[in-house]
């Protein structure tokens, strides 16, 4: 039996005649950039996150970069962030000639610890961007509460956490801007590239939606130097026909997750495995279920592979490993955490389309395996 980290064949065979049909509104009209479309997208988003406003960009990435560019954070400005994290985060710091400043993990959330972010708080900070890694939001109200107290700014890197909540708060609606992926493997993925921005600050959402299209609110006419970060009305109107069943996968995935919890809570294996850690007050979304293995983590992944089951490691090379940051001189062993992390946990199939064959032959295979 062949098991994949994600499959979308059933989703997309599923909704295959109203995919298609989005396609084809969208060649007869032969409006392909931006418009009613995108603006429509960009309504059922902001509603969905509980937020005002909502600019669609190109990419995840993109919305990071742009969200930066709005708080006008550039040239020897610090932003705090994770380096446990994927790798735009950090680029989009270090694109505007700012310092990417690490600060390590909580080992049982895998986001970024509240206190460690504000222990890296120099007079040149600016902001802190928070990552809600694997679909599950950081501790918001702590860090919330350090930005307020030191006069940052907080944007919300919510890639892998649309829907997510703290304390009934959505991802993307707590902090200045929240930045989303739709890339295709995302819980709501496009059919490519494209992203989101959210904010409850009206003056944030103009800036953004200039900035998107070369700095210019009209055509010819640029008030500042912006990017080309356009949305495309594909992407947009496939986009709303999965918004619409966003959250029954959300909470098949939730199953799914409920479902192998449960079976390594209880049974006997022969090494160590930790699901993962659910904060209080928080809803988790499993973009992905990632475990932890202290010991045997690679051999376990070969295991399984050699039963035809995919599991991943995601971030194997935290930020302040990586070549391209070494100018920023952190040493090996400056964020223990985050290289444990990075060490000892793979993710496994955990998708809405999952089959209970499938998920039973995952967690037989993981018991069998002999450390």
């Amino acid at each position: 039996m062949k098991v994949p980290i994600v499959d979308l064949g059933p989703q997309h065979q599923a909704l295959r005649p109203k995919l298609m049909a989005a396609f084809e509104r969208i060649l007869d009209s032969q409006k392909f950039v931006l418009g009613a479309e995108v603006e429509e997208f960009e309504k059922e988003v902001a509603l969905y996150c509980e937020t005002p406003f909502a600019i669609g960009c190109a990419s995840g990435s993109d919305a990071l970069l742009l969200a930066l560019m709005a708080l006008d954070i550039t040239e020897g400005d610090e932003v705090i962030t994770s380096p446990f994290t994927f790798f735009a985060t950090g680029s989009a710091i270090s694109r505007l000639g700012a310092r990417p400043v690490f600060a390590d993990i909580n080992p049982h959330t895998f986001t970024i610890d509240p206190a460690q972010a504000e222990a890296a708080i120099t007079p040149r900070t600016r902001a802190i961007i928070p990552v809600h890694l694997y679909g599950q939001c950081a501790e918001m109200d702590a860090l919330l509460e350090i930005c307020k107290r030191h006069n940052l700014a907080l944007v919300e890197d919510a890639a892998q956490a649309i829907g997510a909540e703290d304390h009934r708060r959505r991802a993307g609606s707590m902090g200045e801007i929240g930045c989303f992926s739709f890339y295709p493997s995302k819980n709501l993925g496009a059919a490519g590239d494209a992203g989101m921005l959210t904010t409850i600050r009206e003056p944030l959402a103009a800036r953004l939606r200039r900035l998107r299209v070369h700095g210019g609110e009209n055509e010819y006419h640029h008030d500042e130097v912006g990017i080309n970060s356009r949305l495309d009305a594909i992407q947009a109107a496939m986009l709303r026909v999965k918004l619409c069943y966003l959250e029954s996968w959300s909470e098949a995935r939730r199953e799914k997750a409920t479902g192998y919890t449960k079976f390594f809570e209880t049974a006997d294996l022969g090494f160590e495995l930790r699901p993962p850690y659910l904060r209080p007050n928080s809803r988790h979304i499993f973009h992905q279920y990632v475990v932890r293995v202290p010991k045997y983590r690679d051999e376990l992944i070969a295991h399984l592979a050699k039963h035809g089951i995919a599991a991943r490691v995601y971030y194997p090379v935290p930020l302040h490993e990586q070549k391209c940051f070494s100018y920023l001189c952190y040493r090996l062993g400056e964020f223990p955490e985050s290289e444990s992390a990075a060490r000892e946990t793979l993710a496994l199939p955990c998708f809405p389309e999952l089959t209970a064959t499938q998920q039973d032959h995952v967690m037989e295979t993981v018991s069998s395996f002999q450390a």
